[in-house]
């Protein structure tokens, strides 16, 4: 039998916050607190940022109580960082670790946070040093490879099913054009939950463009210009990602050079209505509509205190306790990612670092028609679970109307 491995637990969260991330740090505080080799349970503030800084707040002195409230609320509560560390950085960050006896670590975050784990742990066994490293999924993108999904992604979803719930009743009686702008970078999850609510067969949204597939604004407009004559209005969910088929940003093509960019040098795609009013523009001044309205979502679907997912919440607090249980239990390191098993239930496995870092994984073709402006029966299969109970739904008034008499039409 291995020997016990005695030493102090360091948890960080990194990237953007999550409706259910609380979930899984304290999912890890209270299954290693329950272990006798744990001296200390220690939380660095604002990711690996604090841990450099040894910014840490001691875990074990919180209260049950009061940690089950923080899980029940939305952001991280660690607070966060989007440094996105080099091999230099995480050697700094394993120098404090081991000074601090630190034995047992682990991130909550999404693609680049499992790199940062990946170079960490690297860097202790190049040492020798005893330690355990483990990357807990996390990202409303659901865009980690190996995961059926991640946590984060479900509350995001039904809060954009939700939101486009009330979109599309809007528009139903005030008729035009909408357009709404979903996160996601690189992958269409998201942006495809837009038509998990729909209900009637003339609902919204009625095009949905996800950045897997090429966007062409001459097919975007013959699109939308097919469907406002076929219902009087359009309600179009677009991805913040979407691409030329070379690649290039639409709101690049569309608003000419972007000045603004993130902490990684990408173009700044969130926390901007650009490409909303940029898409608005082309339809009013190429199709000639006049009522033509877009939203950028923007952070709302991150940490909505009023749309999380029960579903998400629950399976946030297992990949946070399974990951101490296979440090601490089994004395292992890699990425925890959730598999589906049945109709619907799931199970959580261990998988190498390397298999997760720094990779991305992309919605497939069968989660859209062939089309590719709407989703798919398949996908509808694969996320209705994933918003968890109670979701609201829209009716509609059924009655018959009454015969006119005077037949008098105002325009």
């Amino acid at each position: 039998m291995t020997a016990k491995l005695i030493g102090k637990v360091m948890v960080a969260q990194g990237g953007g916050p999550t409706a259910v991330i609380n979930q899984s740090l304290v999912g890890v505080v209270l299954e290693s607190r329950k272990f006798s080799q744990i001296t200390s349970v220690y939380g660095a503030i604002n990711g690996v940022r604090g841990i450099i800084n040894e910014d840490f707040l001691d875990l074990t002195q919180e209260t049950t109580h009061n940690l089950e409230q923080v899980a029940d609320t939305p952001s991280s509560a660690m607070l966060s960082t989007r440094d996105k560390p080099d091999v230099k950085y995480c050697r700094e960050i394993f120098e404090v670790l081991k000074a601090h006896d630190v034995r047992y670590f682990f991130y909550i975050g999404g693609n680049d946070s499992s790199d940062t784990v990946r170079i960490v742990n690297e860097e202790a066994q190049k040492t020798n040093y005893e330690f355990r490293a483990i990357h807990i999924p996390k990202t409303i993108d659901n865009d980690l490879v190996l995961n059926d999904h991640t946590p984060g992604f479900g509350s995001a979803a039904r809060f954009v099913a939700s939101a486009f719930i009330g979109i599309n009743l809007d528009n139903r009686a005030l008729p035009g054009v909408y357009v709404g702008v979903v996160m996601g970078r690189h992958a269409g999850f998201l942006t495809a939950a837009a038509g998990l609510a729909k209900k009637y067969p003339d609902d919204g949204p009625h095009l949905i463009y996800i950045p897997e597939n090429p966007f062409d604004t001459e097919k975007f407009l013959l699109d939308v210009d097919r469907v406002y004559k076929q219902y009087g209005r359009c309600v179009i969910a677009v991805s913040e990602g979407i691409q030329d088929e070379k690649g290039v940003p639409i709101l690049q093509k569309l608003a000419g050079e972007i000045n603004e960019k993130d902490a990684h040098g990408n173009i700044q795609l969130s926390g901007t209505g650009a490409l909303g009013d940029e898409l608005c523009n082309l339809v009013k001044n190429r199709l000639k509509i006049k009522r033509v309205r877009s939203d950028t979502f923007g952070y709302l679907q991150r940490s909505f205190v009023g749309c999380v997912s029960d579903v998400d919440q629950h399976e946030a607090r297992e990949v946070g306790e399974k990951a101490a249980q296979f440090a601490i239990w089994h004395n292992l390191d890699g990425s925890i990612t959730i598999q589906r098993t049945g109709q619907y239930s799931v199970d959580y496995k261990l998988v190498k670092l390397e298999e997760i870092a720094a990779k991305t994984r992309h919605m497939p073709a069968e989660f859209m028609n062939a089309d590719g402006t709407n989703i798919s029966d398949a996908f509808r299969m694969y996320a209705r679970p994933l918003l968890g109970s109670g979701m609201p739904t829209a009716h509609r008034i059924r009655a018959p109307r009454v015969d006119k008499i005077l037949n008098r039409t105002r325009e």
